[in-house]
């Protein structure tokens, strides 16, 4: 669901599990009252309830006739070794409830994201779709050399459509190889005309940077994590700045790189893909009751507790970057470290000065951003100042427009679904809120987190430095402790 949703419809995990988390509690539908339109998401099974088939099967046969109809059921396999049956799929409580019988009852996003679990399921019980695949194997002669060559052109046509004409799922662009362009009606023997030869050149490509889906998938396929753990993994990523998104890829920072680094040459057993599967496994293990847990957290804090001792002595501290640059309070020369929040430029007497400013690339170059200012038309340009960056008019300062540099923290708004974005107030005080704005007015004076409330599945906020509080009821909770309870669900 998770990776489908961000190909199709373009929602983040955490975007897809929250609206998904209101479809299953239940939404008022009228007369209905409030009712759970799907069933349990946070699962990968491909079970379903032999009702549940029987309700879809006979919707086709009655909604799209019985050529639409396979003699038998369908049945899938999981598709991961680690799948969790204990659920049903996902998939709508009633066939019968078409998606656009209840858009009125439903915001833009819950519709959307109904409609494709619906379809989805509905198209699982059709006939597959019938296609031809078409080989044409051309003889080319040269006159002068007498030599033959044998050219081969494919293509396909689609006979029967099947559940393509209700749903077909999307594609990673890794998988795309693009459409083939139909060939002619051709006859053995018929003699064709050389138009022209266009000698091409292709070379191997390097892998494309992950998406939110394809990571996922990456992380399904080597049994790293489970449903519910792939939104609060891809959303600490981003909060911790380990990673940025840049055209709907992931690009890791400097500060991503070098915690990856550390934490290869240091932990090499610890971040191995094996390994983690391999807990995985043991932890499932454990809560089937097919494991003893004591031995099995002895066997691993032992050596684990002498790695991290050994690291503490070994690991190097990051160099600082010289720069040209001197110390406006002390004289001694800047140069630029790596924090929390990534690269600061600070004075190279410290502790002594404690002179920091942000990274201004030299000359506080100014970036373009490709779009025009909305008060007088001039481009608009990223700027760095004592904040951070923002965006403002280049015709300043006869024009003083200027915008936040929103930044998406990972969490989707309770209200509506979209992405929670850091802003910063006219007193200059951060705070969060919906990206919808002004449609959706949700904001927070504190950061909301990824994890979701173990009770009641609200929103959860910090609470003080090192406590998570939920915003629908009074449950609280260390932050370590939170964290730990996400990673185990």
């Amino acid at each position: 669901l998770q990776q489908e949703a961000f190909r199709k419809l373009r929602f983040s995990a955490q975007r897809t599990m929250s609206i998904a988390q209101q479809l299953y509690e239940g939404l008022a539908l009228g007369k209905e009252g409030a009712t759970g339109l799907i069933t349990y998401m946070r699962t990968d099974s491909t079970k379903v309830s032999p009702v549940a088939i029987e309700e879809t099967r006979t919707y086709i046969k009655e909604k799209l006739g019985e050529e639409f109809l396979p003699k038998t059921p369908r049945v899938f396999q999981k598709k991961s070794k680690g799948a969790q049956e204990a659920h049903e799929a996902i998939r709508p409580t009633s066939i019968m409830r078409e998606p656009s019988a209840i858009e009125g009852y439903l915001n833009k996003d819950q519709f959307r994201l109904y409609e494709l679990i619906w379809k989805r399921m509905v198209s699982s019980q059709m006939s597959p779709a019938i296609i031809d695949t078409i080989t044409a194997d051309i003889e080319a002669k040269t006159r002068q050399e007498k030599l033959s060559y044998l050219l081969r052109a494919t293509s396909t046509a689609t006979r029967f459509k099947g559940f393509t004409i209700l749903y077909s799922e999307g594609k990673d662009e890794s998988e795309e190889n693009g459409d083939k362009s139909p060939l002619p009606v051709l006859i053995a023997n018929d003699p064709l005309k050389l138009l022209g030869l266009k000698p091409e050149q292709h070379f191997t490509q390097p892998p494309a940077r992950y998406t939110q889906a394809t990571l996922i998938k990456a992380l399904e396929e080597w049994g790293i994590g489970r449903p519910s753990t792939y939104a609060p993994i891809l959303g600490v990523i981003q909060v911790r700045d380990y990673i940025v998104q840049e055209s709907g890829r992931f690009k890791p920072t400097d500060l991503g790189k070098t915690v990856c680094d550390m934490l290869s040459e240091h932990f090499p057993n610890i971040v191995d893909f094996g390994f983690t599967a391999q807990m995985e496994e043991d932890l499932d293990l454990i809560a089937q009751g097919k494991k003893e847990w004591v031995p099995f957290l002895s066997d691993f804090y032992g050596p684990f507790e002498s790695t991290l001792e050994a690291a503490k002595t070994k690991v190097d501290k990051v160099p600082d970057e010289p720069t040209d640059e001197l110390c406006e309070k002390c004289g001694k020369p800047m140069v630029i470290k790596n924090g929390r929040y990534g690269k600061f430029m600070a004075c190279s007497g410290y502790p002594e000065c404690k002179n920091a400013k942000p990274v201004n690339n030299g000359d506080h170059a100014e970036e373009p951003t490709g779009e025009a200012c909305p008060t007088c038309g001039k481009p608009m340009v990223i700027k760095s100042g004592r904040f951070g960056k923002f965006i403002a008019c280049t015709d300043y300062p006869k024009c003083k427009t200027t915008k936040q540099i929103l930044k998406k923290i990972g969490v989707a708004c309770p209200k509506c679904g979209r992405d929670i974005v850091q802003r910063r107030s006219k007193k200059k005080r951060t705070f969060y809120g919906c990206s919808g704005y002004p449609e959706c007015d949700y904001t927070s004076n504190v950061r909301p987190l990824t994890n979701l409330c173990p009770q009641c599945r609200g929103l959860m906020v910090m609470s003080g430095k090192d406590m998570a509080k939920c915003t629908q009821c009074a449950f609280s909770s260390p932050l370590d402790k939170l964290e730990g309870e996400a990673v185990k669900a």
